[in-house]
């Protein structure tokens, strides 16, 4: 099910990760050349993805939310 961005923050080992409009969370990694997410390694990139739909796994899976 696709989901927007509503915002981001860094979990224990400093990865950003995206929180989605359905309250879950979800890793947006920049590690070439398996996923090419340049845009994650700056404020203004992250800025920029605000809304920008992803693919929640988690909502498909019937999962709790991450974010109460």
């Amino acid at each position: 099910m696709q989901q927007p961005i509503i915002g981001y923050h860094r979990d224990d080992e400093e990865h950003w990760v995206a929180e989605l409009e359905c309250g879950h969370n979800q890793h947006v990694r920049h590690d070439p050349p398996w996923m090419n997410r340049p845009w994650v390694t700056t404020a203004a990139g992250r800025k920029s993805r605000l809304g920008v739909m992803l693919e929640c796994k988690k909502c498909d899976e019937g999962a709790a939310r991450d974010n109460p």
